[in-house]
């Protein structure tokens, strides 16, 4: 069964949200104040409609209580985001996730309710500066505050000596979870075996520590 996820706010965030979503099959719905932004979408949504998304009579009546998850997308918007995420959490929503812009928007929408809050911008700004400075980093992505998904080319230092003694839980808290090479993933990895440079390891790592691995 697929997973039900509503986007409230076809911004350019809830638009690209809205497009991968479709993507990976889920049933979606989204809701936003611009008729044409709505009507865009509509053949291609579980459910789309056009509401003001500031007014509790308006969001109540979208029947969110059906949804796995809210993703509430308005983070220039806070009158808009208070709204919608305390209704959702009045509906009982099983998973409510915020974009914000600023902390004290952050702290805000988790008092209302939030599990979750995105800084896009900030979360992209991140990664570029992360690839920009790092000869090794290819590519990563935040699994929430504490833990990331982090695909890497190994470190020169590294080359030629095992997993097993280099120890990089203890000295990186990072665990290898596969292996790429020739553009194949391998999830069976061989601790003893010699790191090579044609390789990439995908890792989970806190996300508190990833300047350590530039």
């Amino acid at each position: 069964m697929n997973k039900s996820i509503a986007v409230l706010g076809m911004g350019r965030f809830g638009k690209r949200l809205t497009d991968k979503l479709i993507e990976l099959g889920a049933d979606v719905l989204i809701a936003d104040n611009d008729s044409e932004v709505v009507a865009e979408y509509a053949d291609e949504v579980s459910y789309a409609a056009t509401a003001d998304l500031t007014s509790a009579e308006a969001i109540a009546e979208l029947d969110l209580s059906n949804m796995d998850t809210v993703v509430v997308t308005m983070g220039a918007n806070l009158e808009a985001s208070i709204m919608c995420v305390m209704i959702s959490k009045e509906l009982g929503v099983p998973e409510i996730i915020a974009q914000v812009s600023t902390p004290r928007m952050e702290t805000i929408c988790r008092k209302l309710g939030a599990d979750k809050v995105i800084y896009p911008e900030e979360e992209a700004a991140n990664a570029t500066a992360r690839k920009l400075v790092s000869n090794n980093f290819i590519d990563y992505f935040e699994l929430n505050d504490e833990l990331s998904i982090v695909n890497l080319h190994p470190k020169e230092e590294w080359i030629g000596k095992s997993l097993i003694k280099l120890k990089l839980r203890d000295r990186y808290g990072i665990n290898v979870i596969a292996v790429r090479k020739d553009d194949n993933f391998n999830t069976r990895v061989d601790p003893q075996a010699p790191l090579t440079s044609d390789m990439d390891l995908l890792v989970i790592a806190n996300s508190k520590e990833l300047d350590e691995l530039l």
